[in-house]
């Protein structure tokens, strides 16, 4: 029976119009000029609104090559709903306005079987925004290839699970026919936050900003979950998807030594750039950017 997660931000955070979406999406895309590389084994990208990020995350999303690709794990942070675990969908497909991407049914269930995974309903499902904010991205990349997802929403996870999670997904990296899609904003900065970390060696509040992210991004690509962890509690970086970004760093160590060199470390992240920033209020004197920064 068909269970259809309904793309419920579609509208509001990004058109619902498709002919609309696609061309922007195909627009970000040419325009960012990045080749598909094989060797682009997933991305780290930002989930806010389209007119934020949208531009932004083509760099990411640009890299895919997907001749090769037959499964996506999808992993975001849930803003919403309280667990201290990974939740999996029970949708059997995702909608986006330009074409719908089927789960993977049966890794669901290989994931499931482990015992350490809850469910989500559809309603947490869909007043997530995390994960449906790359599904767009992903239905025009892969458009004209079979493509099947993975969600797991990524709970308030504490250390030692992040690393339980990693060695439970790890296997699946072996597969060059897999690819992860991990959602995450980076430093969201003033009093609507409760975050003003600020060095003043930087001038501009927004170069502060820039050179806290750039430092969390460098330990990103350097593939240890420790020393990202370490970052974390030095500067309490409110980057919303610590979790998801950690239990993938933990996925990494368990592949250094099987993977070919160019695979190994930092294995999927094969560029690192600080692309944009955007902020709500248009005024930094109101204390409330946020800023957008991607991986892959």
């Amino acid at each position: 029976m068909e269970k259809i997660r309904r793309a419920s931000h579609a509208g509001s955070w990004y058109t619902d119009n498709p002919t609309k979406l696609a061309e922007e999406l195909d627009g970000w895309l040419q325009a960012c000029g990045l080749e598909k590389s094989p060797d682009v084994r997933g991305i780290i990208a930002p989930h806010a609104g389209y007119y934020y990020s949208g531009r932004a995350a083509a760099y990411a999303f640009g890299n895919i090559d997907p001749s090769n690709i037959s499964r996506i794990f999808l992993l975001g942070p849930s803003h919403h709903y309280y667990t201290p675990k990974c939740a999996l969908s029970t949708a059997t497909v995702y909608k986006t306005p330009i074409g719908d991407l089927p789960i993977d049914l049966e890794v669901i269930e290989e994931l499931k079987a482990t015992g350490k995974f809850e469910s989500m309903n559809l309603q947490i499902d869909e007043e997530e925004h995390s994960m449906e904010m790359h599904l767009p991205y992903l239905a025009k990349v892969f458009e004209g290839f079979p493509v099947k997802v993975v969600p797991i929403l990524v709970g308030a996870v504490k250390s030692d699970n992040e690393a339980m999670y990693g060695r439970l997904l790890a296997k699946y990296v072996d597969d060059p026919n897999n690819f992860f899609s991990v959602s995450s904003d980076f430093c969201h900065w003033g009093s609507r936050f409760n975050y003003r970390h600020y060095d003043k060696t930087y001038g501009a509040i927004h170069k502060s900003i820039e050179a806290l992210d750039r430092m969390g991004m460098d330990i990103i690509e350097m593939g240890d979950p420790d020393t990202f962890k370490q970052y974390l509690t030095e500067y309490d970086n409110t980057i919303c998807g610590r979790h998801p970004i950690s239990v993938f760093l933990h996925v990494i160590p368990q592949h250094t030594n099987s993977l070919s060199p160019s695979l190994a470390l930092p294995l999927v992240l094969m560029f690192l750039a600080v692309i944009a920033c955007g902020f709500h209020s248009g005024n930094w004197s109101d204390n409330q950017p946020l800023w957008y920064v991607l991986a892959s």
